[in-house]
């Protein structure tokens, strides 16, 4: 019942994250967003993991973590170059 209510809160927060993602103002808050879901989607395989009593969730949840953050600081090197291009033209 307990991993019921948590589950239930960290999709409650994947949605408000989602929510954010679109709606953000600036890149960097929808960059942020993206990041905080990936977070969350972490958590998330990390629990149902452990819900199920199967411990290879968590090397998915490790493996993801890791694309999560190398996406996050490509992405984030993608558009500083652009923007530096941008400024020097």
């Amino acid at each position: 019942m307990m991993f019921a209510a948590v589950t239930a809160a960290v999709i409650a927060a994947m949605v408000l994250t989602l929510v954010r993602a679109f709606a953000g103002p600036s890149l960097y808050d929808r960059i942020l967003a993206g990041n905080s879901f990936g977070t969350k989607t972490v958590i998330l395989i990390g629990l149902m993991g452990f819900v199920t009593g199967r411990p290879d969730f968590l090397d998915i949840a490790l493996l993801y973590a890791l694309l999560n953050f190398a996406s996050t600081i490509a992405i984030l090197r993608f558009f500083s170059y652009r923007r530096s291009r941008e400024e020097a033209a």
